[in-house]
């Protein structure tokens, strides 16, 4: 598989993963959603927030454009199903933004300054997306684990479970 059908699994795992994920959380009550359950972006809210605030400031670093807010604990919707909204919105735009791109444009340089760091850095955009998936991901697992102290079940969120990546007639 060459980096760009990689990077395209990767984008179609995030949207499937975030329609789950969203979809079981719609049976949370709004004031469990957003309890502080000690997690690092607080609560179920505050992750899926999270994750839409660093999608974004990735995309606007992506398509070098930029993106007003104020920090990356920073609550964009308050309202779930607004939020909810938006993140397909975003997950859509990374999906098209994914697939135009060229295997020549993956050795390009990214600069930009870093929230966290203060300061100017320099990564080729394979590494960047390659981190932009992986900080997704582990995002997603603090999701599940949250999700499940509530008692909900998210189901399997492998991707290797995900429709479309088997293979047709495989055997064993």
């Amino acid at each position: 598989m060459d980096m760009l059908s990689l990077f395209a699994r990767q984008s179609d795992y995030n949207q499937w993963i975030n329609r789950k994920l969203f979809s079981v959380c719609e049976a949370i009550p709004d004031s469990d959603r957003k309890k502080d359950m000690g997690a690092f972006f607080r609560s179920i809210h505050g992750t899926f927030n999270h994750l839409l605030v660093a999608d974004r400031l990735w995309m606007s670093r992506f398509a070098n454009s930029p993106f007003d807010f104020q920090a990356l604990d920073q609550e964009l919707f308050s309202d779930f199903v607004e939020l909810r909204a938006e993140r397909e919105i975003t997950d859509q735009a990374i999906s098209r933004w994914i697939r135009s791109l060229t295997e020549a444009e993956l050795g390009a340089t990214i600069t930009y300054t870093s929230v966290v760091m203060g300061k100017e850095l320099k990564f080729s955009l394979a590494d960047a997306l390659l981190h932009f998936f992986h900080h997704q991901t582990h995002h997603k697992g603090q999701l599940t684990t949250l999700i499940s102290q509530l008692g909900y079940d998210f189901g399997v969120t492998d991707l290797i479970c995900m429709p479309g990546v088997e293979l047709e007639g495989q055997l064993g």
